[in-house]
């Protein structure tokens, strides 16, 4: 190796062996954590596309109210990720534990609050996705109200696995993958299909399948926190009682722009799928189509991403910033490399899975279509993830992030594909890209802060 090329090694590249065994013991969990959930999720849409196109329009816009949902105890949970993975580089495992209690707290109010609307006025929910489309909005409606029941059982076990995991047990949500695909694609099968005995409830029966997954989701969480996990040692002793003023301070200032962030993520889907929602019914199908494969095609990329968090956020903690720089150097350029597999896999795997759904041929040839174009989004996708919900989230920085997602979704994306999606009536191709445009553009602009160093913000110490 030349020296110029050692000198770049060694700046950009952590060398020490200990540094990639924690970083794959992360990744590999998340990785095959992922490929399972997006399995049940292509599983989901393939049995729901054998009823048409109308059945899979319908689940996968009242899915989009469900995401929002998602992505609001994922914002939860990143918030809870900054403070725990950092108090547990620091060894303050109690303050680690009244983190938890905290997000418990906040995700079962958050679900029952999604339950009630989700319950009471589905129709008017998927109106705002499908304001034109009364079958679609008819039989999203029959989901919602099932759905109505998921949100506080899988919201606990999402924050549950998500603790986990900060605190370097990732074999968790792995264990918990595994047991919900095989349930609910049982559920599944049983339930749109009509088998058993039990009577074939199309649309509906996904959303039955889901549940019974979620319920089970949640039972083995909470086995694993309270009966086998020896590090943490959880107890919900003081659940019901509010953490120190102190604590809420750090929560509010490392870990609420992280729930604002991905808030406003959510409500960015919410109008991506309006956009959408009001151009075609082929459109609507494609682009449910894409969307699986596209998450099928990055796991890596979201192994990467939170083993980042988790890895950078603990060496904050332990207030080692010039290791946390470094190994953000290193997160990049894993990202960057992910990034072009993920895109080659997009466009090896993409068009043959689409002959796996019963839709039209118009529908297949605007999947085709939109599948090239998502080839192009991932590399771009894999940076700005890794980056922003990984390295730099890890170290704190979450109201740069915050302005960031304000600016790039809100001031560039959502009135992009406005424009090229329902004011021009561009080709599917360019509405794709015009909606990720933010991907590119954050990219850049957070190789330029990760450069400045200014991203490293420890969570100060709270007393017992």
């Amino acid at each position: 190796m030349s020296k110029e090329k050692s000198v770049f090694f060694q700046k950009y590249f952590v060398t020490d062996k200990a540094f990639y065994k924690k970083v794959l013991l992360i990744l590999i969990p998340v990785v095959l954590q992922s490929c399972i959930n997006q399995g049940v999720n292509m599983m989901d849409t393939i049995m729901v596309g054998q009823l048409g196109d109308t059945a899979i329009a319908a689940s996968s816009q009242a899915n989009q109210f469900y995401s929002l949902f998602q992505i609001f105890c994922m914002g939860l949970s990143a918030a809870g990720l900054v403070l725990t993975a950092q108090y547990f580089g620091a060894k303050d495992l109690h303050t680690v534990r009244r983190v938890f209690d905290l997000l418990l707290q906040l995700v079962i109010v958050l679900g029952a609050i999604f339950g009630v609307l989700t319950f009471l006025f589905p129709e008017q929910i998927m109106a705002i996705y499908v304001p034109k489309e009364p079958d679609v909005i008819a039989l999203g409606a029959q989901y919602l109200r099932i759905t109505a029941f998921i949100f506080i059982p899988h919201g606990i076990a999402l924050v549950m696995a998500n603790v986990a995991r900060s605190v370097g047990n990732a074999k968790l949500g792995l264990y918990v993958a595994i047991l919900s695909f095989a349930v609910n694609i049982g559920a599944n099968y049983i339930f749109i299909f009509g088998k058993l005995g039990f009577p074939a409830m199309g649309v509906m029966g996904a959303a039955l399948g889901t549940l019974v997954a979620r319920i089970v989701e949640l039972i083995v969480c909470a086995v694993y926190l309270l009966k086998v996990e020896k590090v943490l040692k959880y107890r919900p002793t003081k659940i019901l009682k509010l953490p120190k003023p102190a604590l809420f301070k750090e929560f509010k200032r490392l870990g609420l722009p992280a729930v604002i962030s991905d808030a406003l993520l959510g409500f960015a889907g919410t109008a991506i799928s309006m956009i959408i929602g009001r151009m075609s019914k082929e459109v609507m199908g494609a682009w449910a189509i894409v969307m699986v494969v596209d998450r099928m095609c990055t796991v890596a990329i979201q192994g990467a991403t939170s083993a980042s968090g988790v890895v950078v956020g603990q060496t904050v903690g332990e207030g080692d910033f010039d290791r946390a720089q470094h190994e953000g150097w290193t997160f990049f350029f894993l990202s960057l490399g992910l990034g072009v597999i993920a895109g080659c896999l997009v466009l090896l795997v993409g068009e043959a899975s689409i002959g796996l759904y019963n839709i039209t041929p118009a529908t297949h040839d605007v999947a085709v279509i939109m599948m090239e174009a998502s080839a192009l989004v991932v590399c771009f996708q894999a940076i700005q993830s890794t980056l922003s919900k990984g390295v730099l989230r890890g170290g704190g920085d979450t109201k740069f992030l915050m302005v960031a997602d304000v600016l790039f979704q809100w001031c560039a994306s959502i009135p992009l594909g406005i424009l090229v999606g329902l004011v021009w009536n561009m080709s599917p191709f360019w509405v794709l890209i015009a909606l990720r445009i933010d991907y590119f553009i954050k990219s850049v602009w957070l190789i330029f802060r990760l450069k400045s160093g200014k991203w490293i913000h420890k969570a100060k110490s709270i007393e017992a």
